[in-house]
């Protein structure tokens, strides 16, 4: 199906172009959401006869998403959560939970605007991308941590996936007399 696109749409053209798309990425996707119209003659002149008004909307939309991304630039989100000593968490950070870290510092970001290609599954600094706007693409770090003295480490670039950077206990110097009491054993009894 060819469609004259209202706006920029990443991997599909600019403004104003004409171009050919699949008929259900049309119908569900470009059409419902005002990004396109199907392409005849009569859409073609309403498309000319908007162009003004169309460019300077985007150029507002434009500088809104630029303001957002600005304040953004630069700063770590803390995101606190139960963890194994490995570092693997007990579930995982996805797209819902970064929007609402985002609404929790005041910034109003879609689900569908955070780029996460997979959900975190570890502890550890993660850069994000999120698009505000076509043209505006941000990146921001997220440090998932069990809590907010580990996160506070792992900004500082500590490794937080080992017994000894957990508790301060060097597991290679352990023994089992750490563990055990000789004087509990059974006489003739070994560790």
């Amino acid at each position: 199906m060819q469609v004259i696109l209202l706006e920029r749409v990443n991997k599909l053209g600019q403004m104003g172009e004409t171009v050919k798309v699949r008929d259900g990425y049309a119908r569900n996707y470009l059409l419902p959401l005002g990004k396109a119209l199907r392409s005849n003659e009569a859409n073609k002149k309403r498309f000319e006869n908007e162009r003004a008004t169309l460019e300077a909307r985007n150029l507002e939309r434009k500088s809104e998403a630029q303001k957002i991304a600005d304040k953004l630039e630069g700063k770590t989100f803390v995101m606190v959560r139960s963890a194994g000593e490995t570092g693997q968490l007990y579930g995982s950070v996805a797209a819902r939970d970064i929007v609402e870290a985002l609404e929790a510092e005041g910034f109003t970001i879609g689900k569908n605007q955070v780029d996460l290609n997979t959900p975190i599954k570890m502890i550890g600094l993660h850069k994000v991308t999120l698009h505000l706007h076509s043209e505006v693409e941000i990146e921001i770090e997220l440090n998932v941590a069990r809590s907010a003295d580990e996160a506070a480490r792992q900004a500082q670039g500590e490794s937080l996936t080992s017994a000894d950077a957990i508790y301060g206990v060097d597991e290679d110097a352990l023994k089992p007399e750490d563990f055990f009491d000789a004087s509990e054993l059974e006489p003739g009894e070994e560790m």
